[in-house]
Order: C-alpha cells, then sequence, then structure tokens
C-alpha cells in the first residue's frame, strides 16, 4: 500500500481523512479463512500515512496481520516512529491490535501513540498504546 504524506502536525482534517479512507482499504484485505477482514492505517512521526490489510495463508494461522502489514510499509518507505494506528474492522467493531501486534507495534511506538478505532469512516475510540502493552519488552532492554 501506497504511503500518503499529511502535514507533520497532524490535524483534524488529516485524521477525518485517513478515517475516511480506511474502510474502502477492507476490500483488499484477504481474510479468506476467517472472513474477518482488517485495514490499517500507521502515522509515522513524519506524517507518512501507510496503510495495510490483514493477508491470511491457507497455512492458518500464518498469515499477516494489516497492523503488521502498515509496519511494514512505514519501514520501507523510511519512517521509523509510529504516531498513532488506526484500525477499520469489516465487522464494524471497535477492535484492538492482537498481541503479536501490540509487540510490534511497540517497537517503534513514540511515548505519546495511540491505536485509533474507526467505525463506519470515522475516528471513535482512543486508546493511549502504552495502556495496552504495559512494561514491554523493547529496544531499550537490549542496550
Amino acid at each position: 500500500m501506497s504511503a500518503a504524506r499529511l502535514s507533520s502536525d497532524f490535524s483534524d482534517a488529516d485524521e477525518a481523512a485517513v478515517a475516511a479512507r480506511l474502510p474502502a482499504y477492507l476490500a483488499r484485505s484477504y481474510a479468506r479463512y476467517s472472513n474477518f477482514t482488517v485495514a490499517s492505517a500507521v502515522v509515522d512521526d513524519q506524517g507518512g500515512v501507510h496503510f495495510g490489510v490483514n493477508v491470511e495463508n491457507a497455512a492458518y494461522p500464518s498469515g499477516t496481520c494489516a497492523e503488521q502489514t502498515a509496519i511494514g510499509a512505514m519501514i520501507t518507505a523510511g519512517g521509523r516512529r509510529i504516531e498513532r494506528v488506526y484500525i477499520a474492522a469489516g465487522s464494524d467493531a471497535v477492535v484492538q491490535p492482537c498481541g503479536a501486534c501490540r509487540q510490534r507495534i511497540g517497537e517503534f511506538a513514540s511515548k505519546t501513540c495511540e491505536i485509533v478505532s474507526v467505525q463506519g469512516g470515522a475516528a471513535t475510540v482512543r486508546t493511549p498504546f502504552w495502556s495496552l502493552l504495559p512494561q514491554a519488552f523493547g529496544p531499550g532492554d537490549l542496550e
């Protein structure tokens, strides 16, 4: 998925634009086995927006989560710090990252990183990321 560049001080209008685009990405998800589509957008510290979808595999559950795909797109584009993660599910439920994705996000999350649920093309529930992964093992533990 391609990156969009928004202002480095991410505005309410920028957020609304990302939230409005995210549901369209659900159609690109490959959820053949679970039928649970997920789309994600990661916003880096430069205002870059990187989209991803879940991609399942016949050797279920060795697929790729939407957040993981979006993080990979961010890294490929040169980003290294996550400010926000937007998540939309085909069920339109409020969903949070799975445990593995929490660890993946934690590798790059800023101190103020937020997880933002998207429902009906609008940002709804906000969760401070570090409340989802307290006392995490991360890069600092290896220094």
